[in-house]
């Protein structure tokens, strides 16, 4: 494999000694592909990957479970603000806007790690950048549990924010790019479920434990996903990027099965790779050629989309919004709303490959517009009339019904597709730095978005979920007029497309 070598004289050498890179378990197997010459793909024509039989979707499948620990992680973030909310702001004596700093100060942190994480996973590769991500992950949920005033509070609240920052970018890609093509959607799925799992898991046990214990218990996904990584194999795309191409070889047979041929698929990635090399290293300065700058607004148009919908201000504020509503128990309500979310993922899992990305974004977005128009014409009428009237009670469940039916769509669709998009259609040539831009407005957005809500909220409920509801309409006509359909192709095929 010298001759691999002579064209990655551009290449920075990965900084993880070569034995954390390789993984442990699978090198007992040994690669039986040795690609001669180049796919039709690879050349610039369609062509698909020898078909795989079930059993050898098997190892990728665990590997997406095991960094689905991360994202479990990412969620339990995310879900922890709601059940923590009384007793944090009772036992610690906040205010209503220390509280939102607390629950905005995780976006914080994300913007740090999102910018951090696409050198992170280009130099010390996608496994050690999970790895480096868990750390502060643990460090805040400690501090979280130990403090006794807003200064741990919202240091650990930035620690773990970092840590999911770098989680949010790394994860989705790894997933990608160790996926078979006919199976990248489903498994790209199981991100957004495990973050959705992660926040009811959150949501359940806040109803029986203090906050402080459910901080604790906080540290365990990544406690778990740290010993995880050293069973799981790296991808093979950054293998093939950093030029070493037999540690690829034997990373893709192991992800593919060992009885597996893996020779079409190696060609693309070193045809794809040996393209990269070619035009060195892309700066930040160098993403507006035009080649890039379709991928780019696409990835970045949808993060930031997924964001002004408002979900994340709904979820962290969901106990506060079914109070507002007139429900009683609104912390079972908002274990509801997790549980709903989770088995939405669950169907797009099973779909996702089959029914193709763009039809189920159109379909996610109009059910959001019509449940977010539907939450806002409940509040509006409710402004206007007595709590305690039999419309009253009507509404209030209506608006659950709205707020659940809101969740259900984005769980369909915009929760879950287009961190999938983010991971496929981004060229590998700018992965590092496009897919850290893109993450990094994603987190920008985020912030925003959770430190207005509350008051929006208190400002107008109506208004609120009008403003979340005109930006879902305005995702169905972006995605309507501008985004393709990647279904069914390979990695390779999709940036061949772009160029």
């Amino acid at each position: 494999m010298a001759s691999d070598g002579d064209h990655g004289g551009a290449l920075q050498k990965p900084l993880l000694p070569k034995a954390a890179r390789g993984g442990g378990w699978f090198r007992k197997g040994t690669s039986t592909a040795h690609p001669s010459g180049l796919s039709a793909a690879a050349a610039g024509t369609s062509s698909k990957a020898a078909a795989l039989r079930p059993t050898h979707h098997v190892p990728a499948l665990l590997c997406t479970l095991v960094v689905a620990l991360g994202p479990i992680q990412f969620g339990f973030t995310t879900g922890y603000s709601s059940p923590a909310q009384d007793g944090v702001t009772r036992d610690l004596n906040l205010s209503i806007s220390e509280f939102s700093a607390f629950g905005s100060l995780s976006n914080v942190g994300a913007m740090v790690g999102a910018i951090a994480s696409g050198q992170m996973a280009k130099y010390v590769g996608r496994r050690g950048s999970l790895m480096i991500a868990a750390v502060p992950n643990i460090m805040g949920w400690l501090a979280i549990s130990l403090a006794r005033d807003t200064s741990f509070l919202y240091m650990g609240r930035l620690l773990e924010g970092f840590g999911v920052g770098v989680i949010s970018y790394v994860v989705p890609v790894y997933i990608a790019e160790i996926s078979p093509q006919n199976m990248r959607g489903a498994l790209g799925v199981v991100n957004p479920l495990s973050i959705t799992f992660g926040a009811m898991l959150a949501y359940v046990l806040g109803l029986f434990f203090p906050w402080r214990l459910l901080a604790l218990i906080g540290t365990l996904p990544c406690l778990l996903l740290i010993p995880g990584l050293f069973f799981i194999p790296e991808s093979p795309r950054w293998l093939a990027r950093m030029n070493m191409m037999d540690e690829c070889e034997t990373s893709l047979q192991v992800l593919r099965g060992i009885d597996a041929d893996t020779t079409a698929e190696v060609n693309d990635i070193k045809v794809v790779v040996t393209s990269t090399n070619k035009s060195g290293t892309i700066r930040f300065l160098e993403l507006n050629q035009k080649k890039y700058r379709t991928p780019i607004i696409l990835a970045t148009g949808l993060l930031v989309l997924q964001q002004l919908s408002g979900m994340n201000g709904i979820i962290f504020y969901s106990g506060s919004i079914f109070k507002a509503a007139g429900l009683k128990n609104s912390n079972l309500d908002t274990c509801v709303l997790g549980a709903i979310g989770v088995l939405a993922s669950v169907v797009t899992t099973k779909i996702l490959d089959r029914a193709g990305r763009r039809i189920l974004l159109i379909i996610s977005s109009s059910g959001m517009t019509l449940s977010l128009l539907t939450v806002a014409v409940v509040f509006y009428i409710k402004g206007n009339i007595s709590h305690d009237s039999d419309l009253g009670n009507t509404l209030s469940m209506v608006s659950l019904i709205g707020v659940l039916a809101c969740v259900t769509a984005y769980s369909f669709g915009m929760g879950a597709i287009p961190w999938i998009i983010m991971a496929e259609i981004l060229p590998v040539s700018i992965n590092s730095v496009a897919g850290s831009f893109a993450t990094l407005a994603n987190w920008l957005t985020s912030f925003g978005i959770t430190m207005t809500a509350n008051l929006l909220l208190s400002w107008s409920a109506a208004g609120t979920f009008a403003l979340y509801m005109m930006v879902s309409a305005f995702t169905v006509v972006f995605v309507i007029l501008w985004v393709p359909e990647t279904k069914g192709k390979t990695l390779e095929e999709i940036q061949w497309f772009f160029q």
